[in-house]
């Protein structure tokens, strides 16, 4: 089992930052990719980004909405990872969840074996 814990969410005006982290615990050998959804209050949950955890692998993924203004990265060797956030948005306000799995699969469907419990990023204007 892995167990996954958000932090770093919090109340930021539009236009500034946040940097949210994911730290994982448990059979983190098992992990081979991790990511950031959201979802925000009546719609459905929404891809942010992703990435590959094995050494030396490469090849970030980003939602539409959040390209050239979000960033993802991480520790492979701690699979923890991060999400940089900038230029924050009004309508960027949502709980953000950490994913993790050992297939690609999860990159392309969308279901992921391990989730964490989300941190709340509210942007006012």
């Amino acid at each position: 089992q892995v167990q996954l814990v958000e932090s770093g969410g919090g109340l930021v005006r539009a236009g500034g930052s946040l940097r949210l982290s994911c730290e994982s615990s448990g059979s983190i050998f098992s992990i081979n990719f991790m990511g950031w959804y959201r979802q925000a209050p009546g719609k459905q949950r929404e891809l942010v980004a992703t990435m590959p955890t094995m050494a030396g692998s490469s090849g970030t993924n980003y939602g539409d909405s959040v390209k050239g203004r979000f960033t993802i990265s991480g520790d492979n060797a701690k699979k923890t990872v991060y999400l940089q956030m900038n230029n924050l948005k009004p309508e960027d306000t949502a709980v953000y969840y950490c994913a993790a799995d050992q297939s690609s699969l999860a990159v392309v469907t969308g279901n992921w074996r391990y989730w964490g419990q989300g941190t709340q990023v509210t942007v006012s204007s």
